[in-house]
């Protein structure tokens, strides 16, 4: 257990500090640092670990960790955030049609952003889907445009359209 605790974490230090494209070049990264370790088993830690690939402003893609520490979930699903979760969304913008919210982030942020807004388990949204930049939320029903721009006001800082 200690052993893929380790491998854990040196592939989170790699992720977030390196801009890694495929499954093939982590892997060689990890073989640098002395760890041999099957595509099978690096698919399992990327997946334990809730890594997804997102696409860069440059046409590539890289891997990514949505901010997810225990604490940081705990505090989400209680309905409280801090100032970090604002801040990681980065200038966004937010357009309402009908029952659904379309949030725009930076390129990558959107992942992040979704998982915070699903964890926080509110009244108001059932659910999202996130793409490299754009955040889909549907709206529970009789949930107002109004009530909807407050409760993401805890997540983010958008500017009207």
């Amino acid at each position: 257990m200690k052993k893929k605790r380790n491998r854990a974490q040196i592939i989170l230090e790699l992720i977030n500090n390196n801009c890694i494209a495929s499954q093939g070049e982590l892997c060689k990264m990890l073989e640098n640092r002395g760890i041999e370790v099957t595509q099978a088993t690096l698919s399992r830690d990327l997946k334990t670990l809730r890594a997804t690939k997102v696409a860069t402003d440059k046409g590539t893609y890289m891997y990514m960790i949505p901010d997810s520490n225990e604490v940081h979930n705990k505090m989400l699903e209680h309905g409280q955030t801090t100032s970090s979760v604002a801040s990681h969304a980065g200038p966004t913008s937010i357009e309402f049609s009908g029952n659904f919210a379309v949030i725009k982030t930076r390129n990558g942020y959107a992942t992040g952003l979704a998982y915070d807004i699903d964890m926080s388990h509110s009244d108001e949204i059932l659910g999202t889907i996130a793409g490299a930049d754009t955040v889909f939320a549907i709206l529970r029903e009789g949930v107002t445009h109004e009530q909807a721009r407050l409760f993401f006001e805890n997540f983010i800082s958008y500017k009207e359209d």
